[in-house]
């Protein structure tokens, strides 16, 4: 009389978890490169809907305040009520501008994002990183440029 044994060898399971690891070792770090640079993104999509308000107040000649604009704090920014997000100039141009912190990730923070709107009224995206001691390329919107 034969013994039929059912299940999984040793081996066969030591085989999975290896697979399983190497796999893990190289998709945890694409994740987190994803979830940082969807952090940024979201961070200038929340600024760029400020700017129709903006435009409104610089034609008008009016002065930029973060009530005009009906700014409300991100949890990604370390920006209040209080802290004034617009400039105009007396040319026309002017930008707003966040800075990351709170509840983004550790290595976004002091990262500076601004939109700067020209005195044509053309709107360019930069990045100020020299705050960001942990801050990767990869992190980079494609519209923005880095200073």
């Amino acid at each position: 009389m034969t013994k039929q044994y059912a299940g999984f060898s040793l081996i066969e399971v030591m085989i999975v978890m290896a697979i399983i690891g190497i796999l893990a070792t190289l998709t945890i770090p694409l994740y987190h490169g994803n979830v940082l640079k969807s952090q940024v993104n979201r961070a200038i999509s929340e600024l760029s809907s400020y700017k129709a308000a903006f435009e409104v107040r610089v034609v008008n000649g009016e002065a930029v305040t973060n009530s005009n604009l009906g700014y409300v704090p991100s949890s990604l920014t370390t920006g209040s009520i209080a802290t004034a997000i617009g400039i105009t100039n007396s040319d026309g141009s002017g930008h707003m501008e966040v800075t990351l912190g709170d509840s983004a990730h550790p290595n976004l923070a002091g990262v500076i994002l601004r939109l700067e709107r020209d005195m044509t009224g053309i709107w360019t995206c930069k990045i100020d990183v020299s705050s960001a001691g942990s801050w990767r390329e990869a992190y980079r919107p494609q519209d923005c440029s880095v200073l």
